[in-house]
């Protein structure tokens, strides 16, 4: 890949494409973790959007206790592959400890990123429509629970005001802005 014109796009369709899909794969790996319901709309997508390479990779990596190895596996997969093409036109990422890092870094970005846009989605969901029968809503409310609602105990009444979503948006910031730098050392 020549240097110079194309970089910019190039680095940004990879990142794109490559972070849309890896999205999808954790969702699946969340959707395990909070139970979602299998009959939703949106389950049945994911599961459609990754059924072939985690069908695949479940003839060799079994599950671990109710864990399916075989996604968080794609999902770091898809996490070094994106660096090794990224890394066809930045050399310096061409490194075992670099892509090693970066990909624990990318991997963890993106959770973060994930549980911070659910839970300004479902605060928009319930601004907009608080009692419909959005399929989106009881999953979004399964998966933030176990973030919002120790929250939600230790804070006072606020005259029906609800800061815990800030608060673990916040949380969740903070946390980023300690481990990230870790992650990626000098990077």
């Amino acid at each position: 890949m020549p240097n110079g014109y194309f970089v910019q796009p190039y680095l940004f369709l990879i990142e794109v494409l490559f972070g849309l899909y890896m999205g999808i794969v954790a969702l699946r790996i969340i959707m395990q973790w909070a139970h979602w319901e299998y009959h939703n709309p949106l389950v049945q997508l994911i599961i459609r959007a990754t059924q072939i390479p985690v069908k695949f990779l479940r003839r060799f990596i079994p599950p671990v206790g109710r864990w399916d190895t075989a996604t968080i596996v794609l999902l770091f997969a898809l996490a070094v592959l994106k660096l090794l093409l990224m890394a066809l036109v930045i050399p310096s990422l061409l490194n075992v400890v670099v892509i090693i890092r970066l990909t624990l870094a990318d991997v963890f970005s993106l959770f973060i990123t994930l549980f911070c846009a659910s839970i300004i989605v479902e605060v928009i969901l319930s601004w907009v429509q608080p009692h419909s029968n959005n399929p989106i809503s009881p999953l979004l409310s399964r998966m933030n629970g176990p973030l919002l609602r120790p929250i939600r105990r230790r804070l006072p009444a606020m005259s029906g005001l609800d800061l815990s979503p800030l608060i673990a948006i916040l949380g969740l910031q903070l946390l980023s802005m300690l481990v990230l730098p870790l992650l990626k050392g000098g990077l």
